[in-house]
């Protein structure tokens, strides 16, 4: 059967490599890594999200823009201007590859919220930086920050993942964590915006799998001052880990007992203490229960965490060697870049598996 005559159930490629020991390494792999995995993908969206990039403007938020026009750019620099100290902007270097075709301008700024405002709102720095997202994607017609975190920065494209990187010249960058993702479009259409990861301040998310609590997890987030602008459910996933990560101060493996929770029966097995806590879980945070087949990766300063849907309805798989830790939807993604490892094993339904550096980033 040719594309576009049959639906891919299983489509799209998550990987991710990272480095325990906080150590930067070239970005070359990770777009092997991802490569391997072509025929999970179409073409209509590839990407990348790296940590420990800008070790020279570390304490400084990095936004990278696409905008549809000159118009749009200056009005959405004009809003900089007025609430942010910009100590450097540059256009993303790109190279010209006839596989990616019209491509916005694309833009890097690395600022700082001005303190004065920051004292007036009385806001955090993150909180600042969010609504100001929210302000530009939903406000300014033909501007969207697809990345806004600290020491890090989302690439992505339409485009497949291999030629996208090549596109962004990933092989230029050094970090200590590099995600990547292939799409394969079951719900929305490709453009550059929706590609994966997703991201909002320094969480990235990549994800394989289609969520049937769509609905439900977008209205909830909506209630609580988010902005989904984009129809697609990696962008909730991605909000729903921002408000119980951020927000209300759970640790990412509590946040994937809420996104992913055991069923009640499962629960009810558990020791008096662990019930107790889960069932909280359960109630309290009910409208970010996930459900349907997904499996995602997520970046975060200092860290990684990999989750499966409760029912393991998607692959992924993570290897370890010395201090590089690898994980893709198939095992040949790791073994292309690494295929002396030490350790392999595929993750359990609904129960994360997390990596932190050795040192504080």
């Amino acid at each position: 059967m040719k594309e576009g005559q049959f639906r891919n159930p299983s489509g799209c490629a998550i990987s991710a490599i990272f480095d325990k020991s906080g150590n930067r390494f070239s970005g070359e792999d990770i777009v092997k890594s991802i490569a391997v995995m072509h025929d999970r993908s179409n073409g209509l969206g590839g990407g990348f999200a790296g940590y420990g990039i800008y070790p020279e403007y570390k304490d400084y938020f990095a936004f990278h823009v696409f905008y549809d026009s000159l118009a749009a750019k200056r009005t959405c620099e004009e809003y900089l201007e007025t609430y942010y100290d910009i100590v450097n902007l540059s256009k993303i270097p790109t190279a010209k590859i006839k596989e990616i075709t019209d491509e916005p301008l694309i833009w890097r700024y690395f600022v700082a919220p001005l303190k004065n405002n920051l004292s007036a709102m009385q806001l955090t720095e993150d909180e600042y930086v969010a609504r100001s997202v929210f302000h530009i994607n939903t406000g300014i017609k033909g501007a969207y920050i697809f990345s806004s975190g600290k020491n890090m920065g989302i690439f992505k494209a339409v485009g497949f993942p291999e030629d996208v990187g090549r596109f962004y010249m990933l092989d230029s960058y050094e970090g200590y964590c590099f995600t990547a993702h292939g799409r394969y479009p079951t719900n929305t259409p490709g453009w550059w915006g929706g590609a994966h990861p997703f991201g909002l301040l320094d969480l990235s998310v990549v994800h394989n799998g289609e969520i049937s609590s769509y609905d439900a997890n977008r209205r909830a987030m909506e209630t609580y001052g988010y902005k989904c602008t984009l129809l697609t459910d990696t962008e909730v996933i991605t909000y729903i880990i921002d408000y119980l990560t951020r927000i209300k101060g759970l640790t990412y493996e509590e946040s994937a007992q809420v996104m992913a929770a055991p069923f009640w029966q499962t629960i009810e097995r558990k020791s008096d203490e662990e019930k107790e806590k889960l069932t909280y879980l359960r109630h309290i945070f009910s409208s970010e229960l996930v459900t349907g087949p997904f499996s995602v990766i997520v970046g975060f300063t200092g860290g990684v965490m990999a989750l499966n849907d409760r029912l393991k309805l998607r692959s992924l798989v993570v290897g370890e060697k010395g201090d590089k830790v690898y994980m893709a939807s198939e095992e040949s993604a790791i073994r292309r870049v690494q295929p002396d490892l030490e350790k392999l094993f595929y993750l359990k339904g609904g129960e994360p598996v997390i990596y932190r550096t050795e040192v504080e980033k």
